[in-house]
């Protein structure tokens, strides 16, 4: 089955299933491969993209769940990666193994989209749920307090 999606302000035909997860078409088919598999079962946050502005988990969203809808990924949040949570990050020396920043950027994103000067708490609550098997927590809380306070 075709289906078209617009994926970082690109529309494309993919031909696949449509129970594909959206994982798999970004990374395979669009080649786009900062969106990470981490669990496949949508526990780990590592997979996190935007759906009209909202993050979602792609490895469990289906590719027909966003036929018409807007789907942004670590590369279309900023291509020259001047977002100013991706140069919180760097400055706050966030990543170890780097492997789940991208899913950790994006939801953040949501966040700070919403809510321009969030509270550590607030940054807790919408942070749980994405795992940084590193540990690194401490450091990514600071890197969106700093990217809240040079918006």
């Amino acid at each position: 089955m075709s289906s078209t999606i617009h994926v970082n302000g690109k529309a494309t035909t993919v031909d696949v299933d449509a129970a594909t997860p959206l994982l798999w078409v970004i990374r395979e088919h669009l080649q786009l491969t900062g969106t990470k598999f981490g669990c496949g079962i949508a526990a780990c946050g590592a997979c996190t993209v935007h759906v009209d502005g909202e993050a979602v988990r792609s490895c469990v969203t289906p590719v027909s769940a966003v036929a018409g809808k807007k789907v942004t990924t670590i590369e279309g949040l900023s291509p020259d990666g001047n977002h100013k949570l991706q140069q919180a990050w760097i400055a706050e020396q966030v990543p170890q193994c780097g492997y789940c920043q991208s899913g950790q950027i994006m939801q953040a994103a949501t966040l700070l989209a919403r809510t321009k000067n969030p509270s550590r708490e607030e940054i807790v609550r919408h942070m749980d749920g994405n795992i940084c098997r590193c540990g690194t927590y401490q450091r990514i809380v600071k890197a969106i307090q700093r990217a809240a306070k040079e918006a």
